[in-house]
């Protein structure tokens, strides 16, 4: 049993060309820097800067971001020599694939789909929320959810997972245009916010820059809700000062998760080799300068102080504070339009992640069917649709979150790793762009995401070790066996092998 096979990047490259499961390349560097930002920017640039700002970091929540930032660019950078040298669907799973070899890729895989899937389903079920908080501001008292034999149900999710789920079985092309039609409307909202904000800016909330060091206030302290490494050191939890700058950027630095959810486009992208390290760092750029700018404003208009003593914090809190109430619903509508794009892209993403594992053969092949006609996987597209839609509509989905995190971060570790392995065992590849500085870059990005995996609550890592557990059964008991690569390698085993004996 062969449970480290690995696949070619020649052999990649050729099944994304097998009739009847290949993809259209009809993506530009615009629409791909679009999605990146689409992604990043939901609801939580409205929030999290706040909640970072008042239970972390103070003002000094802007060097949070930066930090955060520099954190998602290694990765990034792992992640466009990969997407340059395998312009394919599948992101970090196809990366591992080649490198890692096949159990590996699974288990990353099925930790991609518990990314989009959680994400996908949670970003929903909040739209939801926000869309009936919206409709309250604009007094018209609709509620987010309904009875329905005694059960709530989430009616938003289902009507905003459905229609983005039709655009995009219609094209990928169709979607990108829609998607930058929203991304723009939402940064202009984003922008005109930020704006208004710094008129009620006053320097002397910016002092201290940071705060000293104390005691983070007495929480549960069971053992399933503190931070894992917390758990494992029985360190006591500080907030503000460095520490403070640090824990504020493991917390923001989910702000930033979904660009790799860009790299899953790398088979839609034309040119890739320029296309894709263009779009994806120019989003990761806008990105960046838009969360810092909401942090300043926010820290700007109120002291840290004030905000810490609000039990959730926001960007509108701060206009709230200074008397702008009348902003809130600028804000509500911004947080509504943010969330709408960052559900397509992800839903595009699961998609196309759980079209390359079929491919493969490691999940029906079926799945991996694609439109002759519009060239998108159309039945895997309406069943993630499904599955998201029932999730978000019908279940607390939410108390799963933190999921999202520690899915991406284990992708993240594993490309960053494996840039070094790829670099070992092909270096006669040249890739249009490259890691640079070696292997120091991958191997700190490797380390900081471990750190910052570490960081998240204990309860977490124990839900996701049930979901690794459940994806080796799953693999073990059909994707190892039904690997298109497994029957190859065995089919050219046996031609080897003489007639009469045996193996």
């Amino acid at each position: 049993m062969n449970l480290f096979r690995t696949k070619s990047i020649e052999h990649s490259i050729s099944d994304a060309d097998e009739p009847g499961r290949t993809l259209k390349r009809t993506l530009s560097t615009w629409d791909l820097m679009i999605m990146g930002i689409a992604v990043a920017v939901g609801a939580g640039i409205f929030s999290v800067g706040a909640k970072a700002a008042a239970s972390y970091a103070g003002p000094a929540v802007t060097v949070s971001f930066v930090l955060a930032a520099v954190t998602c660019a290694l990765a990034v950078m792992c992640y466009a020599e990969f997407a340059t040298a395998i312009p394919v669907t599948g992101s970090a799973y196809v990366f591992t694939y080649a490198t890692m070899g096949e159990l590996m890729a699974w288990v990353i895989g099925w930790n991609l789909i518990l990314e989009l899937l959680m994400a996908a389903s949670v970003i929903a079920k909040y739209w939801g929320v926000y869309l009936s908080d919206f409709l309250q501001v604009m007094h018209l008292d609709i509620p987010a959810s309904v009875s329905l034999f005694g059960l709530p149900v989430y009616w938003g999710p289902l009507v905003v997972v459905a229609a983005f789920t039709v655009i995009l079985v219609l094209g990928t092309k169709l979607s990108a245009r829609i998607n930058n039609v929203f991304t723009m409307i939402k940064i202009g909202i984003v922008l005109f916010v930020i704006v208004v904000g710094f008129f009620y800016v006053k320097s002397a909330n910016f002092a201290p820059f940071v705060p000293a060091s104390q005691p983070a206030p007495a929480t549960d302290a069971s053992w399933a809700t503190q931070p894992f490494l917390s758990f494992l050191t029985g360190a006591t939890p500080a907030m503000y000062g460095f520490t403070g700058i640090i824990s504020g950027a493991a917390l923001v630095f989910f702000a930033f998760i979904g660009f790799d959810v860009v790299a899953t486009s790398a088979e839609e992208v034309k040119n890739p080799a320029k296309t894709l390290p263009r779009g994806i760092f120019a989003g990761l750029a806008v990105v960046t300068v838009l969360y810092i700018l909401v942090t300043l404003v926010v820290t700007g208009m109120v002291s840290y102080k004030d905000l810490a003593a609000e039990a959730e914090p926001s960007l509108a809190t701060a206009f709230h504070l200074v008397g702008a109430d009348w902003a809130v619903v600028i804000i509500s509508l911004g947080s509504l339009i943010g969330l709408t794009t960052v559900i397509m892209v992800l839903l595009m993403g699961l998609a196309r992640v759980s079209m390359a594992m079929s491919r493969d053969g490691m999940l029906p092949r079926a799945l991996s069917r694609t439109s002759a006609k519009r060239g998108t996987p159309a039945r895997t597209q309406i069943l993630c649709g499904g599955v998201v839609a029932l999730l978000a509509g019908f279940t607390p989905v939410e108390l799963l979150s933190e999921m999202i995190n520690i899915g991406t971060l284990s992708a993240f570790v594993m490309v960053s790793i494996g840039i070094l392995v790829l670099r070992r065992k092909r270096p006669d590849l040249k890739p249009s762009f490259r890691v640079p500085f070696g292997p120091v870059i991958p191997v700190v990005s490797a380390l900081l995401c471990i750190y910052l995996m570490f960081n998240l609550a204990t309860v977490t890592w124990v839900f996701f070790a049930c979901w690794v557990g459940l994806g080796l059964i799953i693999y073990f008991s059909y994707g190892h066996w039904n690997s298109r690569l497994g029957r190859k390698q065995a089919s050219a085993l046996a031609e080897k092998v003489p007639v009469g004996l045996s193996r």
